[in-house]
């Protein structure tokens, strides 16, 4: 690679050396082609409503040992199938199959997976459109659907 050029007018040129320069930095290519979009099954949005079908345990990563309660769901949207986290002590009690359920992004580093659960990038926040964190406070009691 060459000086860079530097003169009264060498701005056309550093314009389009930038404008190469910047499709070789992953962020910018994914962002600008809308590729999170395209592979995303919420498909970018924040949060996606689906039915549950079963109720799984997934094995933690290595340290850590035990076994993470997580539903597979169907959305709604698009019938795409995912897997979320089911959080906190007591919430798969709740969740029942065929339940409607609202999911989403844990919020793992470039959307992927948080912490020790395997390809798990979801996690469950409503049941038949009544807060996860309600039920599980006991102020409000699981409606029948």
């Amino acid at each position: 690679m060459g000086k860079k050029p530097s003169g009264m007018n060498a701005g056309k040129k550093l314009k389009e050396r930038r404008a190469k320069a910047k499709w070789k930095k992953a962020s910018y290519v994914s962002r600008t082609l809308g590729l999170k979009k395209k592979s995303d099954p919420l498909g970018g949005a924040s949060q996606a409503k689906g039915i549950v079908l079963e109720k799984i345990t997934l094995e933690a990563k290595q340290p850590n040992s035990g076994l993470r309660k997580c539903v597979r769901v169907q959305l709604v949207k698009n019938g795409k199938q995912v897997t979320a986290f089911a959080p906190r002590d007591g919430a798969i009690k709740l969740i029942d199959e065929h339940d409607e359920v609202i999911i989403e992004c844990i919020g793992g580093n470039k959307g992927r997976a948080k912490g020790d659960i395997p390809g798990v990038r979801w996690q469950v926040v409503q049941i038949n459109d009544q807060s996860l964190d309600a039920l599980l406070k006991k102020k409000i009691e699981k409606a029948r659907k």
